[in-house]
């Protein structure tokens, strides 16, 4: 029992970092960074020259082209990482070049801000090269740099920009690598969560603590699922497992986060209702999953008789729900529950034999589209958010630059810099607050912790180097996981650094440090609060649109492959970019939701709470799409397309609802009429292979709770259409 337990949590260890992402990237930043920062001081220090104010500059470009080149395409990644170079060079030309004049480098400083902002729209790659820009003048503005030196610095960008493109193209650039340890990690993750799944159906009762255990096992599933998907690509593919598509992968992987989840939501269901009291139930269900747990789909050396394990025990599950349903009582509601277990669990297996021939035989499937067509833009009226932002950057970055001068006169653009970084990558005015909170508490702790940690270790510099490398490394590590971390471990290294650089460290350093962070998260919350301001809640609106928009396709091609010969295989590639857009509105809610005690908080997490479950019932629909052969009478076909086109109507009201405009009749509807008639019509279950009604049951949800919502933000209903 203990060696299980420890081996529980020695597994969670390997899994909590998917493909091990994190950590590649977070390395090979380190690595860049000391590899730039060494070879400059060895090279130029040979010299005689002084090196370390060049290996320093050296060791951010070498840092900078691993962390900030954004682009979509490899060959566009080449060529921002050598235009990083160019842009580090121009920005410390310029910064030498006007070391007296203090107004020309608040106005050069200004103008990169506003381009790293405003320049996104045509590409993420200017906001890389502003970015870049405006850290060398920077740097060049504190060490007021001569002339004389430039050439030794730009000998030391081009070492870092090498350096970054060594590591990126060069040594590491396999991302087959990457992907394999992805699956893997989600394999891992998966078991975890079928053994918790299996002591669940094993004992009559689960305690709370196993629930919400359980319940977060599922969400980390989901987590990885959508963290896989986005690694998936034909080459890597193509070269891990020959034969296998790209599409087969993905709906794979989709379709296991799917069943796990299935399996959690019944499974506390059939315990509530009491029906694992019934032994034979309890034991078909035991040995599907564990059947399914043990069935290695992608291995080399994976053994068939573990899919016809799995076979015989779904077979087993079907013959006892036929059982159940004819004898002669009313069928128990969780029998459907049962019936749905079945139906995800037969579609898994199917999915995983087809990808066992496709792998052994390497015959070619036919590709589902990588990526869904490109929807056309509408037109934006007024200023883009970029324009926004680029104009609360500039008003922001002039008031700190007035504010650094009053309150740091030896370091005036400490201010500007936090500003800078508060407003990166935010855009409601809750999430501009967050931001600047967790930065100003993580720069506070560590403040503490660096000026200790720094006078302890005074005179120790090759420990304090060290330390330097691996506060940055676990910076870098922690960024998307805590933004607090990260501010404790950068002010950490700032510490070490001044302490290094300038002989010793004192309390009112550091805390002119600390001033000069919470100022700047101040201004950037304030200009955001009064110059274009973006509402959390609009912020929210918005993200909820975005899900809408990209929903309704989703459904409505589901509804039509009922009457129509409709190619639904890409679904479950909807199915991920609507999970990543819930994340985006929980994270854009994020602050809203925090305030419990708010109203706009109950509301927000109402919205939410509705959205989860239709992206629940939404996920369910996969499995089903794949099922052809459904018979109906012809009076059905035109039902079929009233579902289709109240379901387009009432995700539209609500989108443009959401959007802030006022129609006269914004009407929503329900599907009462077409749910009876289905239901009426529908062939019996002894009369047809496929089931009409199930596999029509997350439709009516998905309506219901859009209906819902509808009714709750301002819309009409009528029930007599």
């Amino acid at each position: 029992m203990r060696q299980g337990y420890k081996n529980h949590w020695f597994l969670r260890l390997l899994a909590s970092d998917p493909g091990q992402i994190r950590l590649y990237q977070a390395g090979k930043a380190t690595i860049s960074l000391i590899l730039s920062l060494f070879t400059t001081l060895l090279i130029i220090g040979s010299t005689g020259n002084e090196a370390l104010m060049p290996g320093v500059v050296s060791a951010v470009v070498g840092m900078m082209g691993i962390m900030t080149v954004m682009d979509e395409t490899k060959q566009k990644k080449k060529i921002t990482t050598i235009l990083l170079g160019i842009a580090a060079m121009f920005g410390i030309t310029l910064g030498s070049l006007l070391p007296e004049s203090f107004y020309l480098i608040d106005a050069l400083m200004l103008l990169l801000i506003f381009s790293s902002f405003y320049l996104t729209r045509f590409g993420v790659r200017y906001f890389s090269l502003s970015m870049m820009g405006f850290m060398t003048v920077y740097i060049s503005s504190v060490f007021t740099l001569s002339s004389g030196q430039l050439p030794w610095f730009y000998l030391g960008i081009s070492i870092g920009a090498a350096y970054a493109y060594l590591l990126n193209f060069i040594l590491f650039q396999s991302t087959a690598k990457r992907l394999k340890r992805s699956i893997h990690s989600f394999h891992i993750q998966s078991n975890l969560t079928f053994e918790l799944l299996i002591e669940g159906i094993r004992y009559k009762e689960l305690t709370p603590s196993q629930q919400r255990q359980l319940q977060k096992h599922v969400l980390k599933l989901r987590q990885y699922a959508i963290i896989v998907s986005d690694y998936i690509n034909k080459p890597d593919v193509k070269k891990l497992w020959p034969g296998l598509s790209p599409a087969q992968l993905r709906l794979y992987v989709f379709d296991t986060g799917m069943l796990v989840e299935t399996l959690t939501n019944s499974i506390r269901s059939l315990k509530e209702a009491e029906a694992l009291e019934m032994d034979e139930l309890r034991r078909i269900l035991l040995w599907t999953v564990e059947a399914l747990k043990d069935t290695k789909v992608l291995a080399r050396d994976y053994e068939k008789q573990n899919l016809e394990e799995a076979e015989l025990a779904i077979q087993a599950l079907r013959l006892l729900i036929e059982d159940l349903f004819n004898r002669d009582q009313q069928p128990e509601e969780w029998l459907f529950l049962i019936r749905r277990i079945e139906s995800i669990m037969n579609h898994v297996i199917k999915g995983a034999i087809t990808i066992q021939q496709s792998l052994y035989t390497e015959s070619q499937v036919e590709d589902a589209p990588e990526e869904a067509a490109e929807k056309p833009d509408s037109e934006e009226k007024g200023l883009k958010p970029s324009t926004k932002k680029a104009y609360q950057s500039l008003i922001a970055g002039a008031l700190a630059i007035i504010v650094g001068q009053i309150i740091s006169p030896a370091q005036p653009y400490w201010v500007l810099l936090t500003t800078f970084i508060v407003l990166l990558g935010t855009q409601s005015i809750g999430r501009i607050y967050a931001k600047g909170y967790q930065r100003s508490l993580g720069t506070i702790i560590g403040a503490v912790l660096g000026f200790t940690t720094a006078k302890l270790l005074s005179g120790h510099s090759a420990i304090e180097v060290i330390l330097i490398f691996i506060v940055i490394f676990l910076a870098f590590y922690l960024l998307s996981v805590s933004y607090t971390l990260m501010s404790v471990f950068i002010t950490m290294l700032i510490a070490f650094l001044y302490d290094i650089l300038m002989g010793g460290i004192t309390f009112s350093l550091i805390g002119a440090r600390v001033t000069d962070t919470i100022v700047g998260a101040a201004i950037a919350f304030g200009v955001s609060s009064f110059i274009f301001p973006t509402k959390t809640k609009d912020k929210v609106a918005e993200s909820i649109n975005d899900y809408l928009i990209e929903l309704k396709p989703y459904i409505t091609e589901y509804v039509k492959s009922f009457k129509e010969d409709v190619n639904v295989k890409g679904l479950s590639e909807t199915a991920f970019k609507l999970d990543q857009k819930l994340q985006t509105i929980k994270d854009e809610a994020e602050p809203i939701t925090q305030r419990t005690e708010s109203p706009a908080s109950n509301t927000t997490n109402r919205w939410i709470t509705v959205i989860a479950a239709i992206n629940y019932y939404a996920r369910q629909l996969v499995a089903s799409s794949y099922r052809k052969g459904f018979d109906y009478p012809e009076e059905l076909t035109d039902v079929f397309s009233q579902i289709e086109e109240k379901l387009e109507h009432n995700i539209d009201t609500l989108t443009s609802i959401l959007e802030g405009k006022s129609e006269p009749h914004n009407v929503i509807f329900r599907l009462d009429d077409e749910r009876e008639q289905i239901e009426r019509h529908s062939p019996q279950r002894h009369e047809s292979k496929r089931d009409l009604i199930h596999h029509l049951y997350y439709i009516w949800r998905i309506n219901q709770a859009i209906v819902e919502l509808g009714i709750e933000t301002g819309a009409k209903e009528d029930r007599d259409s």
